[in-house]
């Protein structure tokens, strides 16, 4: 046994008298190697950390049941170890059953249905909004993307009289308006 082991199993015996100062630096000491140790394994950040986690819980639970202290090292490298692999397992046994995904998949927005005619309802929206001249099309997008637009804003950028913003943007609502309802396509 290396002078480490008997330091190490010192604090291993000084931890099962109570001593949380002993497992603090128990802790400190072993943590990176028993990190190495688990992600060694493949596994990722989380699960590293949840295994590392699990090991010292069960160090804590069975410290005295560990005959030599001196051997802590490699009782808690084979805790990790064994542990990396059940949870290895138990992702590749989750990875394998397609349920869980296919639930989420089926569970998450609309029906297939739905998302069809949402497509083809958009399309022909844009469809019709791109035959709107550019000065409408650049007024709606810009009043569709600002719950207040500034209209001495708009109205500058524009070269167009304040009073005019309202009108001319109810104009180009009803022209788009208008080749909508036009269109068989929209009212499907």
């Amino acid at each position: 046994m290396s002078p480490d082991d008997a330091h190490l199993g010192g604090l291993l015996e000084r931890a099962r008298a109570g001593d949380r100062e002993s497992l603090r630096e128990l802790v400190r000491v072993l943590n990176p190697v028993l990190w190495r140790v688990a992600r060694a394994q493949g596994l990722n950040t989380e699960d590293a950390a949840d295994v590392v986690q699990t090991s010292w819980l069960e160090l804590v639970r069975r410290l005295d049941e560990i005959r030599n202290p001196r051997a802590v090292t490699a009782w808690l490298i084979t805790a990790t170890r064994r542990e990396a692999w059940q949870r290895r397992a138990r992702s590749r046994r989750e990875a394998d059953d397609p349920a869980p995904f296919l639930e989420a998949a089926v569970a998450s927005g609309p029906a297939p249905e739905e998302r069809l005619l949402a497509d083809e309802r958009d399309r022909v929206l844009w469809h019709h909004f791109e035959r709107l001249s550019e000065r409408c099309r650049d007024l709606l997008r810009i009043v569709a993307q600002v719950d207040r637009p500034d209209y001495t804003v708009i109205a500058s950028a524009f070269g167009m009289p304040h009073g005019s913003i309202g009108p001319t943007r109810s104009r180009c609502l009803a022209k788009l308006r208008d080749m909508l309802l036009a269109d068989p396509a929209w009212s499907t």
